[in-house]
């Protein structure tokens, strides 16, 4: 079965639509990806300043490829300005991985 990897951004409150913009101008970067499954951006709703980045994979080998591929290269690329990057939006970031073990779907 497939893998889910879950990236937990803590971002402030300020941060929050400068987050948002970042990925929804990176759509597209990851969907063409050998393996990839599914994508959710989440944002909290109350109770915490975590936001999470939720990608489902074919299996580990797949995830590790676009790790060193496409995602490595977009992160490594220059800012708009004499080739800085931009500040990070979160101010902390930790990955879960975990292995799909039941699933279901709507019927019909």
């Amino acid at each position: 079965m497939s893998i889910v990897k879950i990236n937990v951004l803590t971002v402030p409150a300020e941060q929050r639509e400068t987050l948002e913009k970042r990925f929804a101008s990176r759509a597209g970067a990851v969907e063409n990806s050998d393996g990839f499954e599914w994508f959710e951006l989440l944002r909290p709703i109350e109770g915490t300043d975590d936001y999470l980045v939720y990608t489902r994979w074919r299996d580990e080998e797949s995830f590790k490829a676009w790790m060193e591929g496409p995602m490595k290269a977009a992160h490594q690329g220059g800012g708009a300005a004499a080739g800085e990057r931009p500040k990070p939006a979160s101010s902390s970031a930790a990955v879960w991985s975990f292995e799909v073990v039941q699933q279901a779907a709507p019927k019909g």
